[in-house]
């Protein structure tokens, strides 16, 4: 048996990197996954390779900056299997290591809005179906960007450090009700968030670059997804509020 056997998860920016290899892990561990993405073509390419591994799963275009398309990812994880067991908030972008000085009100508000405000909207939305089953697990992807001052741009920074303090902030708060809510802080890792990068501030990018070099080297969205199947599975029912690392070592520096 799985260690996700009859739950259902959904999984944000599943379409891709290291949402796609969680939403491939959780199914293949027996998990039901609503795979999220803007990309609908792209989310229903994972939920073949789901599929074709014997697993269970459903595409929906899902755009976190709109509550109605929360509410809609959410809504079909409901309709379709009946319940909803785990939360991965993963859907994320960068901000062209873009500093305080050259940032605009427009990369601030869509950097916020994607990686803060969505992450704020889907536990939301999913806290009272939680409530009401008795409890659910939470998994949000955070960054090494969320733990220091200069691993990105002013936006993406506090962005990050928004979802590390909102992940405690719920922990706490709903611990009492069986409700889980934890945070990955990746390092550095090989996804298409990069796609997300155009015309980097020279400044801002040769800042956030320092001790990069002590990196010891790049990981692949498989190995997230191991840490998101612990936070999301029962093997963690006794961890709650916290992030885990997972960078290789590279900031323990």
């Amino acid at each position: 048996m799985g260690k996700l056997e009859n739950k259902v998860a959904v999984v944000t920016g599943a379409a891709s990197g290291m949402g796609k290899q969680i939403s491939i892990l959780y199914a293949k561990e027996g998990a039901k996954v609503v795979v999220a993405d803007l990309n609908l073509e792209a989310a229903e390419k994972t939920v073949e390779e789901i599929k074709a591994a014997g697993g269970e799963g459903i595409a929906v275009v899902a755009n976190v900056v709109k509550q109605a398309d929360v509410d809609t990812m959410i809504d079909l994880a409901m309709d379709t299997y009946g319940r909803l067991d785990i939360l991965v908030n993963n859907a994320g972008i960068m901000d062209n290591f873009v500093p305080i000085a050259e940032l605009t009100d427009d990369l601030w508000d869509r950097v916020l809005a994607v990686n803060t405000t969505g992450v704020m909207r889907a536990i939301r939305r999913a806290i009272p179906i939680f409530e009401e089953a008795g409890g659910g697990a939470i998994v949000n992807i955070a960054s090494a960007g969320g733990l220091f001052g200069s691993r990105a741009g002013a936006a993406y920074t506090a962005s990050k450090h928004a979802v590390v303090g909102l992940t405690k902030n719920v922990g706490f708060q709903y611990a009492t009700k069986n409700i889980r809510c934890n945070a990955i802080a990746p390092g550095a890792v090989n996804t298409n968030i990069g796609n997300t990068i155009s015309a980097p501030s020279e400044f801002g990018q040769a800042r956030a670059m320092v001790g990069m070099g002590v990196s010891p080297r790049v990981g692949e969205p498989d190995e997230i997804a191991k840490v998101a199947l612990f936070l999301g599975s029962d093997e963690s029912s006794f961890v709650n509020g916290v992030v885990v690392q997972a960078d290789g070592g590279w900031t323990a520096y």
